[in-house]
């Protein structure tokens, strides 16, 4: 519902299954929130020590640098160290000693040995740090607070004492002295923002206690709200969709396959659209004689009026003389030119009468 409730806002969500797509994103326009959990795979060993935490704290810092505004709520900010040492020579009570190496001044409750607050229930907001109209920020039982330095501004202290006091009535038997809860600072050119836990921002939360004033607070007027998902086990695998969306690559994309699609129309020949299947032309077609037959054949690449005569010719290369009896007789020569001068199919008839005749009259 967080997020839902930023784009309802008009606020632009952009949820991200990479942490480093964040170098990516225009810093001055953009809301980064980073919510409950530590990135384990943030580990490496550096002059035989482990460091936990490195990637993500300079991730943040070009962010930062950058002008970005950063949201942490419930998530490890520091970097840490600890000693790789030899098994035989770990105290008895196990566990590793970690060391802030990087922690930009804030110290998480979770880290402190008292850890937790008794009961809280409502956070106040500080004034004027927090903008007007901002709500009472509930708390979770056991919610850790924050420790920080000088640089750093309260946004949310207390807690209130949760049997006692109300959101009507905050000030009641609060307990003192109020711890942070949600504090801001300026890192390079840009905003951290961090709270020490998440309930406030968990659904039902929203739903019950809603607090418009506090989430477009956190926005910081960056119209862009960037998301880190990878807490939650989602990772977009380093194929071609990724990198094309890592370096913005979609224009080159298109205009790729646009290239293609116009190197295969240029490789390939005209195109002529097939003329549709006639069934009972088919049908006339097997039927007719053999004059419309060699007419067809034969105008496929010769003039019509070319066509009786490559059909005289054929013949006359065959059958010399029968030709020259034909075209010599007095009564079948005027009636070769005349079928020579007609027609393609009424030329061809007649050949093949005269032809006709003069086969019988030589078997007589």
């Amino acid at each position: 519902m967080l997020f839902d409730s930023f784009e309802h806002a008009a606020y632009q969500v952009k949820r991200s299954q990479d942490q480093r797509s964040l170098a990516g994103e225009d810093a001055t326009r953009t809301a980064a929130f980073f919510i409950s959990g530590n990135d384990y795979g943030d580990v490496e060993t550096r002059d035989g020590k482990i460091v936990k935490g490195g990637k993500f704290h300079d991730m943040l810092e070009d962010f930062l640098g950058r002008g970005g505004r950063v949201v942490l709520l419930r998530h490890e900010s520091s970097v840490r160290v600890a000693s790789i040492s030899d098994p035989e020579s770990e105290p008895k009570s196990g566990g590793t000693t970690w060391q802030a190496e990087k922690s930009w001044g804030v110290e998480s409750g979770d880290n402190s040995p008292e850890k937790y607050e008794s009961v809280p229930a409502w956070a106040a907001p500080s004034f004027p740090a927090m903008p007007p109209g901002s709500e009472m920020m509930y708390l979770a039982a056991d919610a850790p607070w924050l420790k920080i330095d000088a640089p750093w501004s309260a946004l949310y202290a207390g807690p209130v004492n949760a049997i006692k006091a109300s959101p009507a009535n905050p000030k009641a038997d609060s307990v003192a002295p109020a711890h942070v809860y949600m504090a801001m600072r300026r890192v390079g050119n840009g905003e951290l923002v961090v709270a020490s836990q998440e309930s406030f921002v968990l659904n039902e939360a929203i739903k019950t206690n809603p607090n418009p004033a506090l989430l477009d607070f956190l926005a910081g007027g960056r119209p862009v709200i960037w998301v880190d998902e990878t807490l939650h086990g989602l990772h977009q695998d380093e194929g071609v969709l990724w990198l094309v969306q890592r370096y913005h690559l979609q224009a080159a994309l298109l205009l790729f396959w646009a290239t293609l699609v116009a190197l295969l129309c240029s490789m390939s020949g005209d195109l002529m659209r097939r003329p549709s299947r006639d069934s009972s032309g088919e049908m006339i077609r097997h039927g007719e004689g053999a004059g419309v037959a060699a007419r067809r054949l034969v105008q496929r690449s010769i003039a019509a009026e070319q066509v009786v005569a490559e059909c005289w010719d054929q013949f006359r290369h065959r059958s010399p003389q029968d030709a020259q009896t034909i075209s010599a007789d007095a009564r079948w020569g005027p009636q070769l030119r005349a079928a020579l001068a007609q027609p393609p199919l009424e030329g061809y008839m007649g050949l093949r009468r005269l032809i006709a005749e003069h086969r019988a009259s030589a078997k007589a």
